[in-house]
């Protein structure tokens, strides 16, 4: 079992990426009852979104390859293997999420003056998901 390949990625057609332009309001949960509101509009490329969504659904695969090697009774030294290349992959996709988060996101709510509020969000998503 291999932690990734290219060839998903790969396969798909690449034109230009078209923007893919999403104003919308949305409710941010934590792992309690609060919900953070956050009604900034996230305007992401076509190129990006299906980068995620693609590294996302390689990720899925993976988890079920486990759970099949635990149905199948395998090492557990490999089955810990393939929990690291995992966590490895979804650590990769939250970098990405972040960076897009700094660059696009970020960049926008300082242009339409209300970067305390997003920074005040960005700090209690980093809490929650930094160990």
């Amino acid at each position: 079992m291999t932690a990734s390949n290219g060839l998903a990625e790969a396969s798909l057609p690449s034109s230009q990426p078209a923007e893919h332009t999403h104003h919308h309001h949305h409710e941010h949960t934590n792992h309690t009852s609060e919900t953070v509101n956050s009604a900034h509009p996230h305007v992401h490329s076509a190129e990006s979104l299906r980068r995620i969504v693609n590294r996302l659904s390689r990720i899925e695969g993976h988890i079920r390859g486990i759970k099949t090697m635990v149905q199948q009774n395998s090492p557990c030294p490999d089955v810990l293997l393939q929990i690291a290349a995992v966590r490895g992959a979804l650590d990769k996709v939250a970098r990405i999420v972040l960076d897009e988060h700094l660059t696009e996101c970020i960049a926008r709510a300082s242009e339409n003056g209300n970067i305390d509020v997003e920074i005040e969000q960005l700090k209690a998503a980093l809490d929650r998901f930094l160990p």
